[in-house]
């Protein structure tokens, strides 16, 4: 059986993290998978693999803790997998928590990343492979999923340390693989298709977000 995040279109019943009825889809993604499916048999025929360092980041500063292989799947993105979405989350509760169940193997979710209150930064699966975080099989294989600390319904826990940090992380993703800085393609986790989920929920500042990404200096 596939994991709960690997379904297509599935939904997602991460026990911590928030839920609910998800009202806007992002349409596109199911017309990847022809293209896709050609990237990843060449990929794989080639016999070629990138070399991999225990502990490496993606994004310099973070903290790496790695979540339970149960949660995510290798993958040699972008060459097996075009990367082309950012999906923005929201715990509906602490930075800990989301650490404790992203190492839980019976948890069958878990974000690329995760933005602390202060700013802080801890990346728990490498952008190379496929984390089970948006609910949607192809949403996973082709988005980098950005977790936050808070609650859909309490705005004053998105602290201007936390959309700045996580504005510096959208933009270093969206350099790294071309991706256009905008609502097509950075989306709420709400919007993916097939999702229950509400979040990052009504608060979430859209417009603040999308113009701090575009403003932050990429390294």
């Amino acid at each position: 059986m596939e994991a709960d995040g690997e379904r297509a279109p599935g939904v997602s019943r991460r026990r911590l993290l928030i839920g609910g009825a998800g009202t806007l889809v992002v349409a596109g993604a199911a017309g990847y998978a022809g293209r896709d499916g050609i990237r990843r048999w060449w990929w794989r025929a080639s016999g070629k693999e990138r070399p991999r360092t225990d502990g490496a980041v993606d994004h310099p500063g973070a903290e790496w803790v790695a979540a339970s292989s149960a949660n995510w799947r290798r993958a040699e993105r972008p060459d097996d997998y075009a990367v082309d979405r950012i999906v923005v989350h929201v715990v509906q509760g602490g930075y800990g928590d989301a650490l404790r169940v992203f190492r839980d193997p019976l948890h069958e979710a878990a974000a690329h990343y995760v933005v602390r209150k202060d700013g802080h930064v801890a990346q728990t699966v490498r952008e190379l492979d496929v984390a089970f975080h948006a609910g949607n099989r192809r949403f996973n294989e082709r988005s980098i999923g950005i977790e936050h600390e808070g609650y859909v319904d309490r705005p004053r826990g998105f602290t201007d340390a936390m959309y700045a940090s996580s504005a510096r992380l959208a933009a270093g993703i969206c350099a790294r693989y071309r991706i256009p800085v905008d609502r097509t393609h950075i989306v709420a986790h709400s919007e993916v298709p097939g999702t229950d989920h509400t979040d990052p929920g009504p608060h979430w500042d859209w417009e603040r977000y999308l113009r701090l990404v575009r403003e932050a200096p990429v390294s």
